[in-house]
């Protein structure tokens, strides 16, 4: 595909979002269960959210944003700004392929671009799976999604994990 001689470059894009106007006054957050609030009030219309989980985005120093053309807002998030609600996998070993769904109903593969992080706050912690949902943005995969992925784990060198889209996603090492 060409590029348009008169689009802007990338860096000027990157350039133009950091001389946005910042909007101070936005009280919105996302909780650690992946519901949306603003001004401490729960934002009951799934359109609404799916919306503004368009236009979030993750600086370089981990700090969330709403982005639209005019502005920019800094929001709060607990833990992960998507959480996964739903799993489907069909095939199996190497040619199994394995879906997620996150709460604002959005769909997308297990595979390089979109990879598994187990994180242990600490040894005795139980894991706490994520999976890159875009650029910057994870969701927390829920416990009973996990334990979906879980049954469907295989061993290799000592580490278990799942094959989906011809890779292995590593989940924990056997030790």
């Amino acid at each position: 595909m060409m590029r348009d001689e008169k689009a802007p470059s990338d860096e000027a894009l990157k350039e133009a979002v950091k001389n946005l106007p910042l909007t101070s006054e936005v009280d919105m957050r996302i909780a650690r269960d992946g519901r949306w609030y603003h001004d401490g009030e729960l934002i009951n219309r799934l359109p609404l959210v799916r919306l503004f989980s368009t236009v979030l985005k993750r600086d370089e120093d981990g700090v969330f944003w709403l982005v639209t053309p005019v502005e920019m807002a800094k929001i709060i998030v607990e833990d992960a700004p998507f959480t996964i609600v739903e799993m489907k996998n069909k095939g199996v070993g190497k040619d199994q392929q394995i879906s997620f769904r996150n709460n604002v109903d959005t769909w997308f593969d297990l595979d390089l671009d979109h990879p598994i992080r187990i994180e242990y706050k600490d040894e005795n912690d139980s894991p706490s799976p994520y999976v890159l949902v875009r650029a910057g943005l994870e969701g927390r995969i829920l416990r009973s999604v996990y334990y979906q992925l879980a049954e469907l784990a295989d061993a290799r060198n000592n580490e278990l994990g799942v094959w989906s889209n011809g890779e292995f996603h590593i989940l924990g090492s056997i030790d």
